[in-house]
């Protein structure tokens, strides 16, 4: 987990557009695994740096290849995520996102109604796919606690969860749990503006952290899961 942690956090140095800590090393020591990163005092930003944020990973996005996935599989939260490479995105999303974390809530115990949700989307969401994404380097866990400002109010992003993928998915992840602000959305969407129809497929990208939630911890998320899931298929 720490190794590709630090993969991660390389290569979104390596764009030079977002600061991140940069990974010094890892390993193990004594039963226990370790990473050390560089030390950055961080802290809330000003409006001017929050729109900066936004402006940045727009800036990141425009780091794109070929294909969708990533060189090597890491983990989202403590979950393993599968990256292989695809060409498709539709196909990369039902296989190796939404498919897998709805694989792993069966193998937990969630069955029932929420897998026959699961499956009648997997079946039918290439219809809200109505769009042409091409393959951005993400950050891929962007959630509020992930985005902080340095001593410079300089953005800096964090336990990064990296791939190729829809920018739209990174975007979708930052409205989950909120904490961004206005100034953040309206300096991306001056950047690169988002495609249409990103409002309802913002909630089949969000379908993926909440099962992982479910898969995690179980609780209100399954219920949460199952809701998102009917939406999506009125939608249709």
């Amino acid at each position: 987990m720490f190794e590709a942690e630090a993969a991660g956090l390389q290569a979104l140095a390596e764009t030079d557009t977002i600061r991140v800590p940069r990974p010094l090393l890892t390993g193990r020591h004594g039963g226990h695994s370790y990473i050390v990163m560089e030390y950055l005092s961080l802290g809330r930003g000003s409006g001017r740096a929050v729109a900066r944020a936004g402006e940045q990973l727009a800036a990141l996005h425009h780091h794109t290849t070929d294909a969708f996935g990533w060189h090597r599989d890491n983990t989202i939260g403590s979950t393993h995520q599968p990256n292989g490479w695809m060409k498709d995105w539709i196909a990369f999303w039902r296989e190796r996102r939404l498919g897998f974390q709805l694989a792993l809530a069966a193998g937990n115990g969630y069955g029932g109604r929420l897998q026959r949700l699961g499956e009648q989307l997997l079946e039918k969401f290439p219809a809200l796919m109505d769009h042409n994404p091409v393959p951005s380097l993400i950050h891929g866990d962007l959630w509020g606690g992930n985005l902080a400002f340095d001593e410079n109010d300089q953005p800096v992003i964090y336990d990064p969860a990296t791939y190729f993928g829809d920018r739209e998915a990174e975007i979708a992840m930052t409205e989950l749990f909120g904490g961004f602000g206005g100034a953040f959305y309206d300096a991306y969407d001056a950047s690169w503006p988002l495609d249409p129809g990103y409002r309802v497929r913002k909630t089949l990208y969000n379908l993926y952290h909440i099962l992982n939630h479910a898969n995690m911890f179980g609780g209100g998320y399954v219920g949460q899961a199952q809701g998102m899931m009917e939406r999506l298929l009125a939608e249709l």
